[in-house]
């Protein structure tokens, strides 16, 4: 399990790039008001963001491969949970295998108010999911297993750090661990250094 202090520093990666969705005149507008009126203009400037419909809402994406550990899905529930973010499934498997490995949690996503939609992709996994990933800005971070490919190619080094558009998060499955029952390993942004947090 993450602790609440890493649990924070993954939520800021989440929100970094939240004045994106301002205009330069919004932006320029916050900045001159007084200290005692930011919140409150805050709040009006953000409220369109959060009343966007399913299709712009704030995402988290998660690259679903050929299985979908439960530690794997948690976090992600929690997190969109926490964050209120929409979720979006990414996968090179066929919608019915996807829908398959998702059918056992599709009950707690709907009782979280968890919006989901799936997308399948093709070609290389690496070059699909970066090609996705730029065309959907809406995506605050994408999420895999340490198992899996992916994830492998980034927790050995394989794989350059700057490979995806958004921060990239390999959960670490229980499965795979000896010493440590949970952990996760966040891998910074393009504009970061890749630190492992256990």
């Amino acid at each position: 399990m993450l602790t609440d202090a890493v649990k924070q520093m993954l939520d800021a990666l989440a929100f970094a790039h939240a004045g994106e969705h301002m205009s330069m005149q919004e932006k320029t507008s916050i900045l001159e008001q007084e200290l005692s009126s930011i919140d409150q203009k805050v709040t009006e400037v953000a409220d369109p963001v959060i009343a966007r419909s399913n299709k712009t809402a704030r995402r988290v994406a998660i690259y679903l491969g050929s299985e979908l550990p439960p530690e794997v899905m948690d976090y992600v529930i929690q997190t969109c949970s926490r964050l209120q973010h929409a979720l979006t499934v990414l996968t090179f498997q066929s919608e019915n295998t996807a829908r398959a490995l998702l059918s056992p949690h599709l009950a707690l996503l709907e009782s979280s108010g968890i919006d989901m939609e799936l997308a399948t992709l093709s070609g290389d996994p690496v070059t699909g999911l970066g090609r996705y990933l730029r065309g959907h800005t809406e995506i605050a971070f994408l999420a895999c297993k340490d198992t899996g490919y992916l994830g492998r190619s980034y927790l050995n080094g394989t794989q350059r750090k700057n490979a995806m558009p958004v921060p990239v998060v390999v959960v670490t499955t229980a499965d795979n661990t000896v010493e440590k029952p949970q952990s996760e390993t966040a891998l910074s942004d393009e504009n970061s250094t890749k630190s492992e947090v256990a």
